[in-house]
């Protein structure tokens, strides 16, 4: 048998202190990391074995932390161009005031708030983004398109919840009569994504979810149909559940149930699922979602921009309902980052009934790295840091100012400023370099998104 030809490439991380995250939480005071290629190959204490062939690159990780990459499970990328816009406002008002001008984006619009929200994410130590994008403006271009391909180019592996809309304001919804689709179109639009992006594969960069965007701006049918296309096609679901206390009296008005029960009689419970938010969750409600293993995208920063209230994450992770964290849309959430809502998470949950106890740096940490990936379904490939899991990890620089006077370095991370990343690697290849994008251009996306939210900004002044 002829030898090998292109022996896989190895880089070499030594000195470092190690977050695994794995089902152990083991963890390393100073160890290794050896990336085969795509793949963990050894993780452990002290130096990398001896003897590695092929290896380009050599890391002393001396006063970072390595840790899985962070994994966001829920956003909306367009919203890149709307920020610091109804700031004062609740949900359904914030809705109302801003659909009018989200109905009017297009292609470029969209592809330069993707880059936007993906370069700030990527920068902070995101490997694994989401996008749950629901207005599909007619004639607006290929916005799925544009919102995957910023992805592709950026290097990072993604997600895409293929949104809809088809419940307008004369059919009793939020959503103006020309910011939605029809029943069919949605549905249409959504098996085509699937069948021209989604990849089931391990190693998979892009895969896509059914995810009608939420019980006040869809149809009970398209609600059900989603759900048969979602399984038929063998992809995951997701959608917004429980979000406010006016979210719950809409459901009891029109379909005489809270949400929960409503998602369940539509097939939308399940382990194929996760819902953005969930915050107003009674005990019957958890007991569901851990019945049914739904999972739940937990997004701090806009529950409380928005005043939505605190959800129950302490009582979901007892109950055994996987939760991961979101960023949620930058028009509410503004920072658009997902590092710091792990500090938001803690201390937020922290004012709710389990006070000091709610959580801790290390299930922080938890639900922003294998919690998303329980929630997205890719455990066996990403979230810890293992051998045979894909190479997606972030060192975080813990030795300046910020941090250096911290000794535990996961609570540093967790309870400290916002960490620079050293480097962030995705399927092993560097996105990140010394908290810089290497992958884009950041003053680029920068002008690009200024432009096109300008532009967006005199179309809906002037509709």
């Amino acid at each position: 048998m002829a030898p090998s030809a292109d022996p896989v490439s190895r880089i070499v991380i030594e000195n470092v202190a190690i977050a695994t995250v794995d089902a152990h939480d083991t963890e390393y005071a100073s160890g290794h990391l050896v990336v085969a290629g795509n793949r963990i190959e050894s993780i452990g204490a002290g130096p990398a074995p001896q003897g590695l062939q092929n290896v380009v690159r050599r890391i002393d990780g001396t006063g970072h932390l390595a840790t899985p990459g962070l994994i966001n499970t829920h956003h909306h990328f367009y919203q890149w161009i709307t920020r610091g816009m109804a700031t004062d406002h609740n949900l359904f008002d914030w809705l109302v005031a801003l659909y009018p001008t989200w109905a009017r984006i297009d292609e470029p619009m969209v592809r330069a708030a993707a880059q936007g929200s993906l370069a700030m994410m990527a920068r902070g130590g995101v490997t694994t983004a989401m996008d749950h994008h629901y207005v599909y403006p007619r004639g607006s271009g290929d916005l799925s398109g544009a919102i995957i391909g910023a992805a592709r180019d950026m290097g990072v592996r993604f997600t895409l919840a293929r949104g809809s809309m088809d419940r307008s304001v004369k059919d009793g919804g939020l959503p103006p009569d020309f910011a939605v689709e029809t029943l069919d179109g949605a549905l249409a639009g959504t098996e085509a994504t699937i069948d021209a992006h989604h990849d089931a594969s391990f190693d998979s960069m892009t895969q896509i979810a059914a995810a009608p965007c939420s019980p006040f701006s869809i149809s009970t049918e398209l609600l059900r149909q989603g759900a048969e296309l979602a399984r038929r096609k063998g992809v995951r679901m997701h959608t917004h559940g429980s979000e406010t206390v006016e979210e719950e009296k809409f459901c009891h008005e029109l379909f005489g149930m809270g949400p929960t029960e409503y998602f369940e009689s539509t097939g939308w419970l399940g382990d194929d699922v996760w819902m953005a938010h969930c915050v107003h969750m009674n005990d019957s409600d958890i007991a569901a979602f851990a019945r049914t293993g739904t999972g739940v995208a937990h997004c701090p920063s806009s529950n409380a921009r928005l005043a939505a209230g605190i959800a129950r994450v302490p009582d979901m992770l007892a109950a055994g309902v996987p939760v991961g964290l979101g960023v949620d849309g930058t028009a509410s959430n503004e920072s658009g980052e997902l590092h710091t809502e792990l500090r938001n998470a803690l201390l937020i949950n922290r004012l709710g009934a389990h006070r000091e106890k709610a959580l801790d740096a290390r299930q922080a940490l938890r639900l922003g790295t294998h919690g998303g990936a329980r929630v997205l379904g890719r455990t066996d490939q990403i979230g810890s840091l293992e051998p045979g899991k894909l190479a997606d990890l972030v060192l975080w620089k813990l030795d300046t100012l910020a941090h250096a006077s911290i000794a535990d370095p996961v609570t540093a991370l967790v309870f400290g400023a916002a960490a620079p990343v050293t480097l962030s690697l995705v399927d092993g290849k560097p996105v990140v370099e010394d908290n810089h994008l290497i992958t884009a251009d950041e003053d680029a996306i920068a002008r690009a998104t200024r432009d096109e939210a300008r532009r967006l900004a005199r179309i809906a002044a002037g509709a």
